[in-house]
């Protein structure tokens, strides 16, 4: 499969690599090509791995992962072109983390509205599911990471019920996330995006931020 990956920070990092260990294509977007993260990480990964702008990987993946800044997120979609997002499945890992008052962060979208439903609102033509926001990186493509012996809980939120089918057995499945919960529509990422503030809190106040949420039944 052609995927395409928005984002060169860390998060895009880890899940373009594993992307590319599944067997995939994967091509990493920025804003300008040549981006020098996307170009060391493209060297690193071999043949399957290339990169460009944001709007060179929309136009390759037949599915998006969108692993920019809560922050950058609608602008680096916009840069994207809703011509070459539109029909297609974009996994938003993204949180809506402000940090301009320091560490802890806050949220700068919460309650009544979330990042996911704001890319949704925005971009109506695709199909957003939110999941994987709610743990690190490492985690994300590895939930045995946190846990090998009890897993965490991984949750999807979505309007759109195929493509979360979807997102759960072409990604979830095989990088080990074998409780999955599906929320419901795209709304219910207000939920996953407000566990953000306690993810951070334990990672802070434990010095590991390897772990995962788990619902026990």
């Amino acid at each position: 499969m052609n995927i395409g990956v928005l984002g060169t920070g860390m998060v895009g990092n880890t899940i373009g690599s594993a992307l590319v260990k599944l067997g995939h294509s994967v091509k990493m977007g920025s804003r300008t090509k040549g981006n020098e993260k996307a170009i060391a990480w493209a060297a690193a990964n071999g043949a399957n791995a290339s990169e460009g702008t944001f709007a060179d990987a929309a136009s390759f993946g037949t599915v998006l992962f969108n692993c920019t800044k809560g922050e950058g997120a609608l602008d680096a979609l916009h840069l994207a072109g809703a011509e070459n997002l539109k029909d297609k499945i974009l996994i938003d890992i993204s949180n809506p983390l402000d940090f301009s008052k320091g560490m802890p962060p806050s949220l700068f979208v919460c309650n009544t509205d979330s990042l996911g439903e704001q890319i949704q609102r925005a971009f109506p033509q695709i199909k957003v599911v939110k999941t994987l926001n709610i743990v690190n990186c490492e985690v994300m493509v590895n939930a045995a990471r946190s846990s090998a012996n009890d897993r965490g809980t991984m949750f999807v939120s979505g309007d759109d019920a195929a493509s979360k089918q979807t997102v759960i057995r072409d990604f979830l499945t095989p990088w080990g996330w074998d409780d999955v919960i599906d929320l419901g529509d795209i709304t219910t990422a207000r939920g996953t995006e407000m566990m953000l503030p306690v993810w951070v809190r334990t990672w802070g106040a434990t010095g590991n931020g390897h772990f995962s949420f788990k619902i026990v039944r």
